[in-house]
């Protein structure tokens, strides 16, 4: 199924970046949420680091472009760092640095204005260098078997709040908890609809792995070493 090329988008995009390789899942925009402070990297864009010789972005978008019907990066600051990528870059737009919710708020409502023909957004955070390439398809069955309209990543005993699936039509409710609420947490305003968690296993490695120190980006190099680029 081809789908036509998300508004805004500068550039010519490989044809894998704006067209889903298997459909069997409602549309869905992908946002990479690159609007981390990397406080224990040291500061900069940890989405740029590299593990395996590879920028962890460039990881994340050729895990996702197959999954999705366009992406988006959300990251604050100089747009033109992630321009070379070709995908529109969007901004927070609630004041402060209001956590990865004010993100998927940012994500939301850029697909309410210029894709309206998507109901879903995939969040991923862009520190997780091995994401699964089954990752949309999964979430979206898991929320159809729960009867709820969100879902997110699991793996082991540890759910992973920021991976998740978002209904576009919550995005007034989701403004409401950030500006009027101040609500933060992504669990409290998750807890209020409903969320279902899709589980991965932990071995031979955690999909979910995600850099956050140079000691995890070590430990991220020698994932991708002893399992063939993972």
């Amino acid at each position: 199924m081809s789908r036509r090329k998300a508004p805004g988008i500068t550039g010519k995009a490989p044809a894998a970046m704006t067209e889903r390789s298997k459909p069997g899942y409602p549309a869905t925009l992908g946002v990479l949420l690159a609007g981390g402070l990397a406080r224990r990297m040291g500061g900069g864009d940890k989405p740029l680091k590299t593990v395996g010789g590879r920028t962890i972005l460039d990881r994340v978008v050729e895990r996702l472009a197959p999954q999705c019907d366009g992406l988006i990066v959300n990251a604050n600051g100089d747009p033109d760092r992630f321009g070379f990528l070709g995908f529109p870059v969007v901004a927070d737009d609630v004041p402060g640095f209001a956590g990865p919710l004010a993100g998927i708020l940012a994500a939301l409502d850029w697909t309410a204005a210029h894709r309206p023909d998507i109901a879903w957004v995939l969040s991923v955070a862009t520190d997780a260098p091995f994401l699964p390439r089954d990752l949309v398809s999964r979430l979206h069955i898991a929320r159809q078997e729960a009867g709820v309209p969100l879902a997110c990543a699991q793996s082991g005993e540890q759910t992973h709040p920021v991976i998740g699936l978002w209904r576009v039509d919550l995005r007034a409710d989701l403004r409401h908890a950030l500006v009027v609420e101040d609500m933060r947490k992504i669990d409290r305003w998750t807890a209020r609809h409903g969320v279902a968690a899709a589980l991965w296993p932990l071995v031979p490695y955690d999909p979910f792995f995600n850099a956050n120190t140079p000691e995890d980006l070590a430990e991220a190099d020698a994932i991708a070493l002893r399992h063939h680029d993972a």
